[in-house]
């Protein structure tokens, strides 16, 4: 009797501690999104706090957006070497320090600097994440725990501008970046409690870490992410040239993983069919999503005539949609086929932006929103989950490094293609003094073109589905 009471209390204690690494790694996914929405909101007052130009202050969200995209395939890598769980309680450790450096900052470059670390350690944590889920959820259940990982990541974005807001108007802008301290140091705490120990490994199983290709890598993606965000969609010498390098770093970085003794990305991985179609759909909707955020203030303002407060309230129903959407997209994950999910959540998407380009008024952009934030959250849920399922442990570090640089790229090149998609269909390179009928036109364009975009994912995932090989079977 005493052995069976034993048993049970064993089995509730570590269902018990399940449930608090989830929660650990609930908010290293929330802190990151936490930390790039919050920010924006804050560029005014920084603006006017350090006597800056705005383009020099939107580097303070541009430093922690190029570390994310630069350094997170290499950190997820590292971690798979070195252990998952000792490089993300550093990950934690760097953003709560580095919020703090960020709050007392006395210049503008200081907070740049500090930002850019900041970033470092976000890249840490996103990487990480959802690479510790096959390491503390029952297999049956992934799907499930990738959709809270999603609404997490919702609640960051959602709640950074309402409470950035409320934080300058009350406490000045210090305090948006210092409410991440608490948050970072009840992570880090239940992290180091409740997070699996890594496994030892013996010298000889230990490789080497790929510096030449992470610095490659590294300055290839600053390249392309520099093409795609100055000059605001238009695209001059200097977006060409950067645009040159990257396609030029992205040629040398194939050569020298190729001849690497311990490769950054075995090039071998992208012979799996389900890999890179995972990793070239998400880029696909990471673009079409970027497009709400780039086109619809414009066209809710100017096309349909909203104040600025409704226009705010309407942007609010999309990450409100996704945060109450997001477990129930991994629970139907795990009932269901993960392809099957895939497919479903990118038909929702295709016929919301359908839907978009061509239903009028304010209703019929709630609709298709209310179509959209659902169908995204069955795809990343899905999508993540037939990636992550089925990675051995070495290398879920750098494959989910690899999921999360593809939707950073994706949101990267959306907000330059799909602004520059939106700027020529409105006929005119300034978009603020643009008739309202050219507003419409260039938003039915543009979602006509995200469309397209999804279709192409679409065939994409039809093309893969067919067969479904395991992860390393080519």
């Amino acid at each position: 009797m005493k052995s069976i009471i034993t048993r049970g209390e064993t089995v509730a204690e570590q269902a018990l501690s399940a449930r608090w690494a989830l929660a650990s790694l609930s908010l290293s996914m929330l802190l990151p999104s936490l930390g790039t929405s919050i920010a924006n909101v804050g560029l005014p007052s920084l603006a006017q706090a350090f006597d800056a130009a705005f383009q020099d202050v939107q580097w303070i969200v541009l430093a922690y957006l190029l570390a994310i995209t630069t350094l997170i395939v290499s950190v997820g890598r590292l971690g798979d070497i070195t252990g998952r769980r000792r490089l993300l309680l550093i990950g934690i450790l760097l953003f709560t320090l580095a919020s703090i450096l960020c709050g007392v900052a006395p210049t503008l470059w200081l907070l740049i600097a500090a930002r850019a670390v900041q970033g470092l350690g976000a890249a840490i944590m996103m990487a990480l994440t959802m690479a510790f889920v096959g390491e503390t959820v029952p297999k049956a259940k992934t799907g499930s725990a990738m959709g809270l990982l999603g609404t997490m990541s919702a609640i960051g974005t959602a709640l950074g501008p309402s409470l950035g807001g409320l934080l300058i108007a009350g406490l000045g802008w210090p305090a948006i970046f210092l409410v991440n301290v608490p948050l970072g140091v009840l992570t880090f705490v239940l992290a180091y409690r409740y997070l699996p120990a890594d496994i030892s490994k013996r010298k000889t199983d230990r490789k080497g870490f790929d510096i030449a290709g992470t610095l490659l890598l590294a300055l290839t993606l600053s390249a392309y992410a520099l093409a795609m965000t100055i000059g605001h969609g238009r695209f001059g010498p200097s977006n060409i040239a950067l645009l040159s390098a990257a396609v030029f770093g992205t040629g040398l970085f194939v050569f020298a993983e190729a001849r690497a003794a311990s490769p950054l990305i075995q090039l071998t991985v992208f012979r799996n069919r389900v890999l890179s179609a995972s990793l070239a759909m998400n880029a696909l909707v990471s673009t079409v999503m970027m497009a709400t955020l780039v086109v619809a203030p414009f066209y809710l303002s100017h096309a349909l005539g909203l104040n600025q407060a409704l226009v705010g309230i309407v942007m609010s129903i999309g990450p409100v949609i996704s945060i109450l959407s997001g477990v129930p997209a991994g629970r139907l994950v795990d009932r269901l086929e993960a392809p099957f999910v895939v497919v479903a959540g990118l038909v929702a998407m295709a016929a919301a932006s359908i839907a978009m380009a061509v239903l009028p008024g304010i209703s019929g952009y709630i609709a298709a929103i209310a179509m959209l934030t659902p169908g995204y959250q069955l795809f990343q849920a899905a999508n993540n989950t037939a990636v992550m399922a089925d990675v051995g442990p070495g290398q879920r570090g750098v494959i989910s490094g690899m999921l999360n640089l593809s939707r950073n790229l994706g949101l990267i090149t959306g907000a330059s293609l799909m602004g520059a998609v939106f700027a020529f269909s409105s006929g005119t390179a300034d978009i603020t003094a643009a008739h309202p009928g050219a507003v419409a036109s260039g938003m039915r364009m543009t979602f006509a073109v995200a469309a397209a975009l999804i279709i192409v994912a679409l065939a994409i995932a039809a093309g893969t589905y067919r067969r479904r090989p395991a992860l390393g079977e080519s």
